[in-house]
């Protein structure tokens, strides 16, 4: 094979906006007013508008003809994104270093990261995860999730994930919303079919009240805590993990810039039973093996993404040994449209590793024209 065949050739970014299914997020009657934490999160003016914010679908084409496919988080910055197209415009992706690809922005470091291990895939007839050293597993166990609710609702979508065969929840939450009433709820009408993670995204701020949130929540149902309090407070976090009586676990999203070296002192610390992990491949891989030496299980985290990211996702998790938490992919829960010709499979809550060449995924082009805005950047080389 010449080098001009492994050469890019064309790249181009589609903008697009897929809404959440109707019902997905928030009860009708919860109002998330907190403005700070939505512009921290890139949310838009409310946490309930993340579905109404843009993503951009890269596509990547060498000179030999093959396609390789990736996908943004919300709110990229598209002059960034015009940047990145024109940094790999005619590079051979076979002298790339896979590991640490020349771009810095978190938010779209993953979709050329992974539209290019996608045409290394399809170039040596491997799946990515092969890429990342190889599959400890080939399907990813899922946990149900959704937004704030009434103590009913909590109770109805518990149930509902319950019915699909998911074993764990997982609810977003703040410091208004009744989690002892949430969790009565569920036990009264989910019994032993499903465990609870709580997750207020710090917003619970401090130790004193996360105690006051969390006095007389049913335990036994409860599968885990995801940072409740500031990551600041890593003492805060030593506490309750010795105190509260359930798991205590930390979510390291690199997509929100925060640097993969937070992990070293919570593993000086021990103040964590475990981790939630999403970022670009090859550091969430490197994540997870910290956390295996520490001892601690992990999950593979999301920001409720649409296919190309969570079949990505899938490879990742399959490919990090101590990844046995309830996966944070669920985007057929919440989203409209996932933009795949065919879904990705989820069967009693667990979805399918894809199989093929690269991501194993096809972009749905008809759904890629439903969903896009009429931005597009494009460079040919």
């Amino acid at each position: 094979m010449s080098k001009k065949e492994t050469e890019i050739q064309f790249i181009r970014a589609t903008e697009v906006i897929v809404p959440a299914k109707p019902d997905s997020l928030n009860s009708g009657s919860v109002f998330d007013k907190d403005t700070a934490f939505a512009k921290k999160f890139l949310t838009g003016a409310s946490w309930t508008e993340f579905a109404n914010q843009s993503k951009w679908i890269i596509e990547i084409k060498l000179r030999n003809g093959l396609t390789g496919i990736g996908e943004t988080y919300r709110s990229a910055s598209a002059s960034l994104i015009e940047g990145s197209v024109k940094t790999f415009a005619g590079k051979d992706i076979l002298k790339q270093n896979w590991r640490r690809l020349p771009l810095n922005d978190q938010r779209i470091y993953e979709a050329f990261e992974t539209a290019i291990l996608d045409l290394v895939g399809k170039l040596l007839q491997a799946p990515v995860y092969q890429l990342l050293g190889g599959a400890y597993r080939n399907r990813i166990e899922c946990l149900g999730w959704t937004g704030r609710r009434t103590p009913e609702d909590a109770a109805q979508k518990a149930y509902e994930a319950m019915q699909k065969g998911h074993k764990a929840f997982k609810f977003k939450c703040s410091d208004e919303d009744p989690v002892r009433l949430w969790t009565e709820e569920i036990k009264k009408k989910c019994g032993d079919g499903i465990k609870i993670i709580l997750d207020p995204n710090q917003r619970w701020t401090d130790v004193e009240t996360t105690l006051r949130l969390m006095e007389g929540v049913e335990k036994e149902i409860m599968l885990g805590l995801e940072d409740p309090v500031l990551h600041s407070d890593i003492k805060g976090f030593q506490y309750l993990k010795q105190h509260l009586g359930i798991p205590l676990y930390r979510h390291i999203s690199l997509p929100y810039t925060q640097d993969i070296r937070d992990i070293i002192a919570f593993v000086k610390a021990d103040a964590s039973d475990g981790y939630n992990f999403n970022g670009s491949a090859y550091n969430s891989v490197l994540l997870a093996e910290i956390a295996h030496l520490e001892g601690k299980q992990c999950w593979r985290g999301s920001e409720v993404d649409l296919g190309i990211l969570e079949a990505m996702a899938l490879h990742i998790a399959a490919a990090s040994i101590n990844c046995t938490i309830p996966s944070d992919l669920f985007g057929e829960l919440v989203r409209e449209d996932d933009l795949l010709e065919q879904p990705i499979p989820f069967e009693n809550g667990f979805a399918y590793v894809p199989q093929g060449d690269g991501l194993g995924v096809v972009l749905d082009r008809h759904a890629l024209e439903k969903y896009g805005t009429g931005k597009h950047l494009e460079i040919i080389a």
